[in-house]
């Protein structure tokens, strides 16, 4: 009955079975172990979030270039507050409001973009408060440059001047006419009244959408496997259902067999060729 597994055609079905199922299994395990990669990497930036606040603040120089082991290590910068920009759409407990940005010049002739704290509702120059005079010693996180599109950050351009999408070198290059540092620090406590700005996590170290999709591609990738599964052995009851009917003399609905429509055939030209002979037999009207 199992012969027809034999075929040309079911040797490639169980050819693709036998391939398929340990490739889902494999991309299904990769995907889950992207999710717990993610997992441990936001469970470590949490953790390394708290003691870094606890550590005493080192020179910038010392903690550059900015990567996944610097960012929110507590630094300490000396320079003068010059130019000063406001980040929109940014949210803080819920509540929508914007960054203000201002720039310290160092004595090594860069600039260091500085968020002095967050201001609730949509930027407004006249309200964000005037940076200190004179030269001013700044402790706070060092942060990596944003990247427009990631973690909340704005993408939209077009803004009024003194304004500012993404807290990024890329973007303050056009707006400021001198060299900058490729981060930026927040401060630890908000200036004059203002609420200070948080720690960003690294990038690719949150539990973000990045990671809840790594968790869906898992389940797909096993459901996949059961879905292979179960194609096969359909198309095994199928075939084994159509095998038996064969053996039995049994045709599926609204089909015949090769026998039964030769024995059809027969049957009518029997018929016809005996319809024949009783009208040649038949006596003729005219007598003839």
């Amino acid at each position: 009955m199992y012969r027809f597994l034999l075929t040309p055609r079911w040797w490639g079905i169980n050819v693709f079975l036998v391939l398929s199922i340990p490739f889902c299994v494999f991309m299904g395990s990769w995907q889950l172990g992207r999710f717990e990669d993610r997992v441990q990497a936001h469970d470590r930036a949490t953790t390394q979030a708290a003691s870094d606040r606890r550590e005493a603040a080192r020179p910038l120089a010392d903690l550059l270039p900015v990567d996944q082991s610097t960012v929110g290590k507590q630094t300490t910068v000396t320079g003068r507050y010059d130019e000063q920009l406001l980040v929109p759409d940014r949210t803080l407990d819920g509540r929508t409001g914007y960054y203000v940005l201002t720039l310290l010049h160092t004595d090594e002739g860069r600039a260091l973009p500085v968020v002095r704290g967050w201001l609730p509702g949509t930027p407004d120059a006249s309200k964000a408060p005037a940076p200190p005079t004179g030269e001013v010693t700044v402790t706070g996180a060092l942060q990596a440059s944003e990247t427009p599109g990631n973690n909340g950050v704005g993408s939209r351009s077009g803004l009024p001047a003194g304004q500012t999408g993404a807290i990024s070198t890329a973007t303050l290059v056009n707006l400021v006419p001198y060299d900058l540092y490729d981060a930026w620090v927040t401060l630890n406590d908000g200036d004059s009244g203002m609420r200070a700005v948080p720690v960003s996590a690294p990038q690719n170290t949150g539990l973000d959408l990045k990671a809840f999709q790594n968790l869906g591609y898992t389940a797909e990738w096993f459901a996949f496997v059961g879905f292979v599964i179960f194609m096969w052995f359909r198309l095994l009851r199928r075939e084994v259902e159509l095998t038996r009917d064969a053996e039995l003399g049994l045709a599926p609905d609204g089909t015949e067999t090769a026998d039964t429509a030769g024995a059809t055939e027969a049957d009518g030209a029997a018929q016809t060729a005996g319809a024949g002979r009783e009208l040649e037999d038949r006596p003729s009207p005219t007598g003839v």
